[in-house]
C-alpha cells in the first residue's frame, strides 16, 4: 500500500483542481450510505406488519420506503455527475501533461520505443489514473455500507455476527490471490496490447504503401498473428478470472445455506426474533457483496499502481531520455552557425559524425552532398538539437546550442523534410500552426514565394480547402510548397531542405528550386541534395563520406578538385540521358 499512497500523491497533482466536485461526492455519497441501511429494516418491517395483517401499516411503510427511494435516486444521479466531472477533468488534465512529456522525449527513445507504446499510455494508462478517484469514492462507499450493516448484525445477534466474519474472510483470501495472478497476467497483456497498437499505427501510417506493394496479405496475416496471439493472452485472463469466481460463488452458497439453517437454529431456540432474521436475509446479499467491493478495491489499486508505473516511466523515469535546454535566450538568430569537433553516435553504437569541422555564414545557402548513410541528414539533426552529440561544440551565433533554450533554437529553424507532414486540416490552419495571429497579407506573401498561390486560387475553397490527413489531396510538389510557405510563415532565419526534392518531377523540382531562389540572400539555407544539378548555384557544397566532410566547394571547384563528387556528377548526368 505504500507504493499505491506514494502513486495517489503523484496523482493528486491532476485531481485536486476538482476539489469542489470531490467534497460534493463524498457528501452525497453518505446520503446514499445512510439510505442503503435504513431500507433493508424498512423492508423487513413492512413484511413482519404484512404477517400479522396490519395492512394500513403495510401501506405508511411502503409510502415511506418511496420516498426514501427516490432521494437514494436522486443521491445517485448527483453522485454521477460529480463522478462525470471529477473523471473528464482529471483524465484531461493528465493526457495534456503526459501528451507534453512526450513531445520531451529524446528523439533516440522516442525511435527505439515505437508508436505503440505512446499511443497505450496516453489512453490506456492515463485513464485508469483518472478513474482512481471515482473509483476510490464508489468501492469505499459500498464498503463503508457494508461495514454499518456489520455493525447492525453485531447489534442483532453475535453468532451471527462472527460467522459472517469468517464468511468474509474466507471468500477475501481466495479473491486476493485472483486479483495477484491476473495482475501478473496484466503486466504480460499490456506490452502485448502496446505491440498491436503499435502496428495498427503503422498499417494505417502506411497503408498508401501497403497497397502499392500489393502486400495487403502479409500485413493482415501478420496483424491476424499478433491479435490472435493477444487474444489468446486475454483468453488466459479470463479463464483464470472465471476459475477464481467460480470458487468463490461456490463458497458464497455454502456459507449462505449455512447462514439459513444457523438462522432457524437460533429461532428455534429463541436466541433470534422472526423479523430480526428477515433483517439479516435483507442484509446479507449486500454482505457478500463486502468481498467483491473488497477485492475490485484491490484490483483497482493494483491497476492504478501497474499504469502509474508505466506513465511515470515517461514522466520522470529513467526509461526515457528528457531533453534538456539551457536558459539562454536569444531571440531573433543571425544564421551563423558552426560545428566544431563534433563526433555523434546513436545508441546502437553506430557512429555517424566523426570530428566534424564546418562554418556556415548568415544568409548564404549552403548544400550537403554524399551517399546515403554519410551523416548528412544527421547534420540537421543535431543541429536541430534533436540529438545529443557526443562530443564537440555546435554554435548558433557563436553561442553553444547547449547554453540555449528550446525556442532559441528551434523557433529560428526550420526544417522541410522529403515527407513533411501536413495536418487534416484547411491551408489556413496548417500555416496558422506555426503562427497563430498570421495576417491574410503574411499569409499571402508566403504562399507567392512559395509559388503555391496559383494553386490555392485554383482551389473552390481556396486557403480554406481541408486537405486530408498527411495532406492526402495534394501532390508531393505541393506538400513541399506548403511546406516552405510554413516555414516562411514561421520566419526563421534558418531554413533546412532534408532531399526535399528528390521525390519530385523536373516541373516540379524546378518550381522547389524557384522558391528557394525567392528566399535567397534573405536567409541561411541548407540544403541536403540527392540530385547534384538542384544545388550547382548553391554559395558552397559540402561533400560528406562516412561522416567526414572530405572537400568542399563551389561546384566548379569541386568537379575539379574531388573525384567523389565528380563522379557522382558524372553518373547523375549519365542517368537523366
Amino acid at each position: 500500500m505504500k507504493e499505491f499512497f506514494s502513486n495517489l500523491k503523484k496523482a493528486w497533482i491532476y485531481g485536486k483542481g476538482q476539489k469542489k466536485y470531490i467534497i460534493g461526492y463524498i457528501i452525497f455519497n453518505i446520503i446514499f450510505i445512510f439510505i442503503n441501511l435504513f431500507v433493508p429494516i424498512l423492508s423487513a418491517k413492512a413484511i413482519v406488519e404484512l404477517t400479522n395483517n396490519k395492512l394500513a401499516q403495510v401501506v405508511s411503510i411502503g409510502f415511506i420506503i418511496f420516498i426514501v427511494e427516490t432521494l437514494r435516486n436522486f443521491a445517485n444521479y448527483i453522485t454521477s455527475y460529480f463522478r462525470q466531472q471529477i473523471y473528464r477533468e482529471t483524465y484531461s488534465k493528465i493526457e495534456t501533461t503526459l501528451g507534453a512529456e512526450i513531445l520531451r522525449i529524446e528523439n533516440q527513445s522516442l525511435d527505439e520505443k515505437g508508436t505503440g507504446l505512446f499511443i497505450q499510455r496516453l489512453t490506456n494508462d492515463a485513464s485508469k489514473i483518472a478513474d482512481i478517484f471515482v473509483v476510490l469514492n464508489i468501492y469505499l462507499t459500498n464498503i463503508l455500507t457494508d461495514i454499518g450493516i456489520f455493525l447492525a448484525i453485531f447489534i442483532i445477534n453475535k453468532i451471527v455476527f462472527f460467522y459472517l466474519i469468517v464468511m468474509v474472510c474466507t471468500i477475501f483470501v481466495v479473491e486476493k490471490k485472483r486479483t495477484n495472478t491476473l495482475n501478473a497476467k496484466d503486466k504480460i497483456y499490456r506490452k502485448k496490447s502496446e505491440k498491436v497498437s503499435g502496428f495498427i499505427s503503422e498499417l494505417v501510417r502506411g497503408a498508401h504503401d501497403i497497397k502499392m506493394l500489393n502486400a495487403e496479405n502479409s500485413f493482415i496475416k501478420e496483424l491476424d498473428s499478433k491479435i490472435i496471439d493477444l487474444n489468446n493472452e486475454k483468453y488466459k485472463m479470463d479463464g483464470t478470472n472465471r476459475n477464481y469466481l467460480l470458487l468463490s460463488s461456490t463458497i458464497t452458497d455454502i456459507f449462505d445455506t449455512g447462514n439459513i439453517l444457523l438462522c432457524v437454529f437460533l429461532i428455534t431456540q429463541n436466541l433470534l426474533s422472526i423479523p430480526n432474521a428477515l433483517v439479516i436475509n435483507n442484509y446479507l446479499s449486500r454482505l457478500t457483496s463486502i468481498i467483491y467491493f473488497a477485492s475490485q478495491l484491490l484490483e483497482k489499486v493494483k491497476d492504478f499502481n501497474l499504469s502509474s508505473e508505466r506513465v511515470l516511466a515517461i514522466m520522470d523515469g529513467e526509461e526515457f531520455g528528457k531533453e534538456t535546454f539551457g536558459k539562454k535566450h536569444l531571440g531573433k538568430a543571425n544564421g551563423d552557425f558552426e560545428f566544431k569537433n563534433v563526433t555523434f553516435t546513436y545508441k546502437n553504437g553506430h557512429k555517424v559524425i566523426d570530428n566534424m569541422n564546418f562554418k556556415i555564414k548568415a544568409n548564404s545557402t549552403v548544400a550537403f552532398v554524399g551517399k546515403s548513410g554519410s551523416g548528412k541528414t544527421t547534420v540537421f539533426n543535431l543541429l536541430c538539437k534533436m540529438y545529443d552529440i557526443d562530443s564537440g561544440k555546435i554554435t548558433i551565433d557563436g553561442i553553444d546550442i547547449k547554453e540555449l533554450d528550446k525556442d532559441s533554437i528551434r523557433g529560428n529553424i526550420t526544417i522541410i523534410s522529403q515527407n513533411p507532414y501536413i495536418f487534416n486540416m484547411s491551408i489556413r490552419d496548417n500555416l496558422r500552426l506555426v503562427k497563430e495571429n498570421l495576417t491574410e497579407e503574411e499569409m499571402i506573401e508566403a504562399c507567392r514565394t512559395a509559388c503555391l498561390e496559383d494553386f490555392i486560387k485554383s482551389l473552390p475553397d481556396g486557403y480554406d480547402t481541408v486537405i486530408g490527413e498527411g495532406g492526402i489531396n495534394l501532390s508531393g510538389g505541393e506538400r513541399q510548397r506548403l511546406a516552405i510557405a510554413r516555414a516562411l510563415v514561421q520566419k526563421t532565419e534558418i531554413i533546412l531542405f532534408d532531399e526535399a526534392t528528390s521525390a519530385l518531377d523536373n516541373e516540379t523540382q524546378a518550381n522547389i528550386k524557384k522558391a528557394i531562389d525567392n528566399m535567397k540572400n534573405e536567409y541561411t539555407i541548407l540544403i541536403i541534395a540527392h540530385r547534384l544539378s538542384t544545388v550547382i548555384d548553391c554559395d558552397r557544397i559540402l561533400f560528406l563520406d562516412e561522416g567526414k566532410i572530405k572537400a568542399e566547394g563551389t561546384h566548379k571547384e569541386l568537379l575539379s578538385n574531388c573525384k567523389n563528387y565528380r563522379s557522382l556528377y558524372e553518373a547523375e548526368l549519365k542517368n537523366n540521358k
